[in-house]
Formats: structure tokens, C-alpha cells, sequence
């Protein structure tokens, strides 16, 4: 009997032992899987003591071992039936588990199923409303669709606008457009003043000048709506501002840089690219563009944007998506909207109500004198240096303006800080 005892009790062991491997090893999945495997374990070596009436655990007789291996299977086919969780893919998922540890296997198991792009003739999920997919891409920033717009408006003319980015504003320098107020009709009188002739009321000129340079008038501002009393002088001169529609700086960066000397010359002095404006509005307009700043005033934005959109096309200069669209939002509020001309009676036209349509021409200004002497008025204005007449908004200065001196026209041309 211990000779028997002895010789069993390795084979009690090696069995105990690996039943605490696979009640381990199903413990991973759960205690429904533990006692699963456990079950499996115990089936089998209850067949293997049927065929040899010796267990892994010891010796036994085969109709006990049979019993016992019927009783396993049996439980097995019970624990199968009724642990939650079991399915083809996997073991059964045990109480034990967290519930934090349960929610990101279930999440991570429906991830893929909720991100699945499905075909685009399968029928939308009845669990689920089908969304509308989101714009990507050029779709996305497209403006929305348009009405048609008549030939010759300036709503059609923004269709041929090239549309670019920004280029870099390296390089640009206002000495790039030529000097500031150009004679470029040669009519003996600067732009800055040919403007303020055209956009003012009640315009005086100063004596001797040919009716150029102007000394009062009166200025419906287009961009607040508001009427200034302009006279000219050292702290009043810069209430009234010459604005470049479209700014000198915002061309260079859109395609002014590409064009030669003399065109950007002209732009810089063409009577369709300028107004006279309010100088703290001028001020804060900078060099923006339509997407970025408009008029105050809201009746006046059509033809503010609609002069944009003709200079633009005159002289090749392309917008970017955002100005685009800014264009066709304020147009389409005036659709009808002719594209201004490019001479100064059209782009005078639409600025105020009474505005002259048509100018005197203006003769020739008298040669200056070879040596340059100073003919000013008398006047006790006076001005250091060229930047000094340029900040109090005077320049160019003219022979017989206040503050004019030789030492201003160093070309003896009766022009000085041209």
C-alpha cells in the first residue's frame, strides 16, 4: 500500500499541477474561460484513464473515469451556453474585468464599423441618419454660386481677375511708381491737385498758378458720407488725402511687380486709381485690399469696389480668393454696376452728385528760371527739406506756393519734392 500510495502520488501531482496551468491560462479570459479549459482538462484525462484506467492524476477505474469525463463535458456544454460573451471570435469575458478595461475593448473592437466609409450606392444605415459629407479643398473656400452678370458690368469683369495668392512685398519701394504726383498729362499741374480740382467743391486756386493749386474748397467725402471744408496749409492739407484705390503696396504684390517703369508710373497717377478722401480713413485703410477693408460709408462701396475691379483689369493685376469673393458680395448688390472707363471724366462721373464732367484744359506752367531763384509768395510757411514738406502732406510744392524754395527743385523745373 505505500509502494502504491508513492507510485500515485507524482501522477496526483503533475495532474494538480496542470490544472492550475490552464485554470491560469483560461483565467486571461475570464473565470467563465478558466472553467472552460479546466472542464476541457478534465474531459480528457478522464478519456485517457477510460482507455488505460489511469488518469493524470492517478489510477482509476474506466467506468469512474468515463463518468467522470461524461460530467465534464456536460458542464462544459452548460458553462458554454451560458457565459456572456462567448462567440467565434474569442473567449467569454469575465466579471472580473473593469469596466474601464471592457469599454476600450468594445470601443476598439467598433471603431473600424463607425469609420468605415461605406459604398456609394449602399443604403444609409436605418440606425443611423446619413450626414452630409463636408466640404474639402477648393470646394470648401468656393464662393457661393453667383447670379449671371450682364456684359460690361464691373460683377463680370471680376471673372477675369486672375486669382493668385500674395506675392512677398519684397523690393517694393514707393519710389518703384516714379515720383510722387507726376505731370503725366502734362497739363502744367500736378495729379495730387488735378484730383482735388476734380473732387472738390467751390474751388479756389492760388493766383499765378493757372488755376492749378488749390487753397479751399469743399469735400463730400465718399468713403464717411461727411463734408469736410478743405483749405489748403501745413496742419490742414492732410485732412483731405489723395487715396490710391487700390493701393501702391497691394499692387506690387499682385503683379505690379512684372510691369515696366512707365506703366507703373501711370498706374500710380491714373484719375481711375485715385479720389480725394478722408485722411484718418485713408489712414486706416493702408494697403488693404476689398477682403480686408471698406468703406464706412455702404452706398458708396459698389463704385469704391467697382473702380478696384476696372484697375485691376486695366493693368493686369490679379487678386487673391478672398478679395474675389469679397468683389462679387458687394457687386451683387448692384449688379447692373458699369465697369468705370479709364479717363477722368468717367471715373470722376460716378464719384458725387454735381461732380464736373468735364475740365478747362490747362495751359502750359511758365518755365522756371534757369537759376533757379526762389519766386515764392512771400508766404512765412517754409519747409527744412523735401520730407518736410512730404509729412505736412504739401508735395509736391510749386513755385509760388507757401514754403516753395529753390533748394526744394533742385532741377530748377518750378516743381519742388516731386
Amino acid at each position: 500500500m505505500p509502494a502504491s500510495r508513492s507510485r500515485r502520488r507524482p501522477a496526483f501531482w503533475v495532474g494538480l499541477v496542470g490544472l492550475g496551468v490552464a485554470a491560469l491560462l483560461g483565467a486571461t479570459s475570464g473565470w467563465s474561460g478558466a472553467l472552460g479549459l479546466a472542464l476541457v482538462y478534465l474531459a480528457l484525462s478522464a478519456g485517457w484513464g477510460v482507455l488505460t484506467t489511469r488518469t493524470w492524476w492517478g489510477p482509476m477505474p474506466r467506468g469512474r473515469a468515463a463518468a467522470t469525463g461524461g460530467g465534464a463535458l456536460v458542464a462544459l456544454v452548460l458553462v458554454a451556453a451560458t457565459a456572456p460573451g462567448l462567440d467565434a471570435g474569442g473567449p467569454a469575458t469575465g466579471g472580473s474585468r473593469s469596466p474601464a478595461a471592457t469599454t476600450e475593448s468594445t470601443v476598439e473592437a467598433s471603431a473600424p464599423a463607425e469609420t468605415a466609409e461605406l459604398p456609394e450606392d449602399a443604403a444609409p444605415r436605418p440606425t443611423k441618419e446619413a450626414a452630409p459629407k463636408a466640404p474639402t479643398g477648393d470646394a470648401a473656400t468656393k464662393a457661393p454660386k453667383q447670379p449671371a452678370a450682364a456684359k460690361g458690368t464691373a460683377l463680370a469683369a471680376v471673372a477675369t481677375l486672375e486669382v493668385k495668392g500674395r506675392a512677398p512685398k519684397t523690393g517694393y519701394d514707393r519710389e518703384e511708381f516714379g515720383p510722387a504726383w507726376a505731370d503725366v498729362d502734362r497739363n502744367g499741374c500736378d495729379t495730387r491737385n488735378d484730383v482735388l480740382r476734380r473732387d472738390l467743391d467751390d474751388v479756389t486756386t492760388r493766383a499765378g498758378t493757372h488755376g492749378c493749386v488749390v487753397l479751399t474748397g469743399t469735400f463730400d467725402d465718399p468713403f464717411s458720407g461727411s463734408t469736410i471744408g478743405f483749405e489748403r496749409g501745413q496742419a490742414t492739407s492732410s485732412l483731405v488725402q489723395i487715396d490710391h484705390l487700390v493701393a501702391l503696396s497691394d499692387a506690387w504684390q499682385k503683379g505690379a511687380q512684372q510691369l515696366d517703369a512707365e506703366e507703373r508710373r501711370l498706374l500710380a497717377n491714373d484719375p481711375l486709381n485715385l479720389m480725394a478722401a478722408d485722411g484718418s480713413l485713408n489712414a486706416s485703410k493702408g494697403d488693404a485690399d476689398a477682403a480686408t477693408w471698406l468703406p464706412p460709408h455702404k452706398a458708396f462701396r459698389c463704385t469704391y469696389v467697382a473702380r478696384q475691379v476696372a484697375v485691376k483689369h486695366t493693368y493686369d493685376l490679379w487678386v487673391t480668393r478672398a478679395e474675389r469673393d469679397a468683389m462679387r458680395r458687394v457687386l451683387s448688390a448692384c449688379p447692373d454696376k458699369k465697369l468705370p472707363g479709364g479717363d477722368v471724366t468717367e471715373a470722376a462721373a460716378p464719384l458725387l452728385p454735381g461732380t464736373a464732367t468735364t475740365q478747362e484744359p490747362q495751359p502750359t506752367r511758365e518755365p522756371a528760371p534757369a537759376d533757379g531763384t526762389d519766386t515764392g509768395s512771400g508766404d512765412s510757411t517754409s519747409y527744412e527739406n523735401c520730407d518736410a514738406v512730404r509729412a505736412a502732406g504739401a508735395a509736391p510744392v510749386h513755385r509760388g506756393d507757401p514754403g516753395y524754395g529753390g533748394h526744394l527743385d533742385r532741377d530748377g523745373d518750378g516743381v519742388g519734392c516731386e
